[in-house]
C-alpha cells in the first residue's frame, strides 16, 4: 500500500537533512501516494545560507503555506501515514510536547499525536538542556518518536550527503519505506 507523507522543515541547522530526505523520498515515489510538505520561514533562509541554494522549490511534492491551516495535514481526516519533521529544532518540539497548535507544523504534528500515526522528530541540536530532554519525554509519551540527527558511520559515508542518509535512512524505515541501505551484518 502506498504511503501518505508529511515532511515539515524548521529552521534548525541541518538543512541537509531534509534535503537528503526530499531526493530519497523522490527515489522511491512509487512507494508513495502523496508527498505533503510545509516549511517555516527560517527553515527556508537556513536552507539557502546552509546549502547555497533554494532547490527546495523544485520538487514535485505539494507545498503549504506555515500558517495554512486549511491545509490536508491539519487535519486527520486527510489521514496520512506519518510527518517527519527534519529537521527538528528544540523550539518546535517544545511548541508540539506543550500541545500549543500555532503554525502548520506543529498542528500536523498534534495530527500525528492525536490520530496514534506515525510522528518523527528528527532533533537537531547540541548539547540538550534539561527542558529539552523533558520535551524528548514528554513526546516520546504522547507517541512520537525521536529521530536525534546522530549519524552513524558503520556505512563508512564519504561525504556530508551520505553522512546525511544514514540517518534519513533510518527515519523512512521507521516510516516503512522499503529501500536499499547499509544493513549491519550484510555484506554491503
Amino acid at each position: 500500500m502506498k504511503k501518505k507523507i508529511a515532511v515539515a522543515v524548521t529552521g534548525a541547522s541541518g538543512s541537509i537533512y531534509a534535503s537528503v530526505l526530499f531526493k530519497k523520498l523522490v527515489a522511491v515515489q512509487e512507494q508513495l501516494e502523496e508527498v505533503s510538505v510545509v516549511m517555516s520561514d527560517n527553515a527556508k533562509d537556513v536552507w539557502r545560507f546552509e546549502l547555497g541554494h533554494a532547490d527546495f522549490e523544485n520538487y514535485p511534492f505539494r507545498f503549504f503555506q506555515k500558517n495554512d491551516f486549511m491545509s490536508p495535514i491539519a487535519s486527520g481526516s486527510a489521514k496520512y501515514d506519518a510527518l517527519i519533521v527534519c529537521p527538528c529544532s528544540m523550539g518546535t518540539l517544545g511548541r508540539i510536547a506543550g500541545g500549543m497548535s500555532n503554525d502548520l507544523i506543529t498542528r500536523a504534528a498534534d495530527v500525528m499525536l492525536k490520530e496514534r500515526r506515525k510522528l518523527l522528530l528528527v532533533t537537531r541540536e547540541t548539547p540538550l538542556n534539561l527542558i529539552h530532554l523533558r520535551n524528548m519525554t514528554t513526546v516520546t509519551e504522547a507517541g512520537a518518536i525521536v529521530v536525534p540527527a546522530s549519524p552513524s558511520f558503520y556505512s563508512r559515508p564519504e561525504n556530508l550527503e551520505e553522512m546525511a542518509g544514514t540517518v534519513v535512512d533510518r527515519v523512512l524505515d521507521l516510516v516503512g519505506i522499503s529501500m536499499k541501505t547499509f544493513r549491519w551484518g550484510n555484506d554491503n
